[in-house]
């Protein structure tokens, strides 16, 4: 365990050695209206979350105002707009940061935000942001994730489209800038994303290779492909997340629901604990049956002396004989003591000497 990854953000630790870290991703489903932000903070408190994650950016700091080819979204959940009119549609305004903070800081959840130029970090910086996210599309902006890790908070870095080349220049990027505590999530960046192409085997392989805590960003739309990655190691879940899934939102259509939310907080934490360590002991909740188990079983009398014989004992429930291995042993041998049908066969009945001297 003492070589386990590990990084702190708000003094929760977030290892395989503790349970998932649930990132309510809060994205554009605000809506334009800073009171559906504000309920999301409410339900994402409420369903048991770690943290809700902000986007800081605006359209002007993403992308560049053009119509031109280039800049026109063909096909998709955005088909039609221009990357500005998209962003100028989703974008958090940048006077609710504060307020946002300072609601979440008094709802008891953890608030931070994935910047995305220079001016966001700056912005993020004054109000003390715990930590900073990466997103997939930025993870290949290395100038970025210099100046982010400059300010010595955690980070995290979402990988969607990222090779293991992009992947271990970010991770540079990030420790040549000063971050000490950095995690990776596996990420497919499409909205939504099928579940048969997020190969959640990946993230046990990014685990070892780049011996960073890893989890997974999921823009499924159900909880199974999240409460899976656990088993591979997953030790931060991060999910869109509205209030209402048919709001018509840039993101409502691939985000979870407060209900569903609730789910995911308390099945990935299920998930965890059922992992638990390597353990072929009995386990307390089977200790009362254990009685239950086969063993065997006089099925007729006997007097001192007599032969077992084939019809003699059987294998039954319940448990409170010698075990069934020992059946082919005893056939032939001597009872020592008269016996009654429908009663254990125990050492004190039989010549413990023809029987395997391991767990007689």
């Amino acid at each position: 365990m003492n070589n386990t990854p590990v990084i702190t953000i708000d003094g929760r630790v977030i290892s395989s050695a503790h349970p998932p870290y649930i990132i309510a991703e809060l994205s554009a489903n605000h809506n334009g209206k800073i009171e559906n932000a504000l309920r999301i903070i409410d339900e994402a408190k409420k369903a048991g979350a770690d943290a809700v994650k902000l986007q800081t950016y605006t359209a002007d700091t993403i992308t560049l105002n053009s119509d031109t080819e280039d800049f026109q979204i063909k096909g998709g959940l955005w088909d039609g707009k221009t990357l500005h009119q998209l962003y100028e549609e989703a974008h958090m305004p940048w006077e609710w940061h504060e307020v946002l903070f300072n609601y979440a800081k008094e709802k008891g959840i953890t608030i931070f935000s994935s910047p995305f130029d220079k001016t966001a970090v700056d912005l993020l910086e004054e109000l003390n942001a715990p930590a900073y996210k990466i997103a997939s599309f930025e993870a290949i902006d290395l100038p970025l994730i210099r100046y982010v890790a400059s300010k010595g908070k955690p980070m995290i870095i979402s990988t969607g489209m990222a090779n293991e080349v992009e992947i271990a220049e970010a991770i540079k990027a990030a420790k040549d800038g000063g971050c000490k505590e950095l995690a990776i999530l596996h990420c497919v960046s499409g909205y939504p994303a099928p579940a048969d192409e997020y190969n959640l085997r990946t993230i046990s392989d990014m685990s070892e290779r780049f011996g960073l805590v890893t989890g997974l960003s999921d823009h499924t739309l159900d909880n199974t492909t999240a409460i899976a990655s656990v088993v591979l190691g997953s030790s931060i879940i991060e999910k869109h997340v509205t209030l209402d899934r048919s709001g018509g939102g840039a993101d409502d259509s691939f985000s979870l629901e407060p209900k569903e939310l609730k789910e995911l907080c308390l099945n990935s934490k299920t998930a965890w604990s059922a992992l638990g360590t390597v353990n072929y002991g009995r386990k307390s909740s089977e200790i009362g049956n254990a009685q239950f188990r086969r063993s065997l079983y006089f099925v007729k009398d006997l007097k001192a002396g007599e032969r077992i014989s084939d019809d003699a004992i059987r294998s039954v429930r319940p448990g409170f004989g010698l075990a069934p291995k020992h059946y082919d042993q005893l056939i032939g041998s001597v009872v020592l003591s008269d016996v009654s049908a429908n009663t254990p066969v125990t050492l004190d009945k039989v010549d413990i000497s023809i029987l395997d001297a391991n767990n007689a």
